[in-house]
């Protein structure tokens, strides 16, 4: 479902800083269906992986499949895929991402800034929109909150909302930037309890997280990131009982 070789990724420093490479030879494969965490400490590249997959963050090198399909082959910052917007925009909208921030439209309800991108995009009829969006709502457990705007919820409740939004796309990948990094301690599990859910429903998802229970828990495959490199990877288990990599053992030490 996704695939990237040989990603590289510098950004140029202004104020005299020299140039940071966040992203060296990263190589990638996810398969349909399965649920992939990066871990790290923060300045890894994670987030920045992420954005590239998704045409947020432009790659100086490598190659980038989605579903199969080679979006971008690049060289110097320039992408040798010759393809029109459209297509690669077409293509682009089987990912659905989740960011830290919920980004919502704070004066839109719940309902409406699920609605949006269906009817604006995916060109759904308002009636169709509506209906799949209050499905999806229901889904995330917000069915009694359709015409609750953005401020009168708590924070856990608008990321909800983010997911739904993300969810009504009917994306066949999902992308989780740090989903609960922004939210308080006791917020936190609602979220998780619902990127559970969709895991178990077949959800193809790759997600950047500091919560280790829900990796350990929900993952199919750990992906260790450190420095833009990708150190370690391996099943939950092999992670976290018995990590090879000597940065991966300390890291894990200090969070767990």
């Amino acid at each position: 479902m996704i695939k990237t070789v040989g990603v590289y990724k510098t950004f140029h420093g202004s104020n005299g800083r020299g140039p940071l490479e966040v992203l060296k030879d990263v190589s990638l494969s996810m398969e349909q269906r399965e649920v992939v965490c990066i871990i790290g400490p923060s300045g890894a590249g994670k987030s920045t992986y992420l954005r590239a997959l998704n045409r947020l963050e432009k790659i100086d090198e490598g190659q980038i499949y989605i579903d199969n399909k080679l979006l971008f082959d690049c060289h110097n910052g320039h992408n040798r895929i010759k393809m029109t917007n459209d297509e690669r925009s077409k293509a682009l909208l089987e990912v659905g991402m989740v960011f830290q921030r919920f980004n919502l439209f704070p004066h839109k309800t719940a309902l409406e800034n699920v609605m949006l991108a269906p009817v604006n995009v995916r060109k759904l009829t308002v009636e169709e929109a509506q209906k799949r969006s209050e499905q999806i709502l229901e889904r995330v457990g917000l069915a009694d909150k359709l015409n609750t705007f953005p401020a009168q919820l708590s924070g856990g409740q608008q990321q909800r909302v983010a997911i739904a939004r993300a969810l009504a796309m009917e994306p066949k990948i999902m992308l989780f930037d740090e989903p609960t990094s922004s939210l308080d301690p006791e917020l936190v599990g609602e979220v998780l309890s619902v990127m559970k859910q969709l895991a178990k429903d077949g959800m193809t998802m790759l997600v950047v997280t500091h919560e280790m229970g829900f990796a350990k828990e929900a993952a199919d495959r750990v992906v260790f990131m450190c420095d833009g490199v990708i150190l370690e990877t391996g099943t939950p288990e092999e992670m976290f009982s018995n990590p090879k990599n000597e940065r991966t053992k300390q890291f894990l030490q200090k969070v767990l």
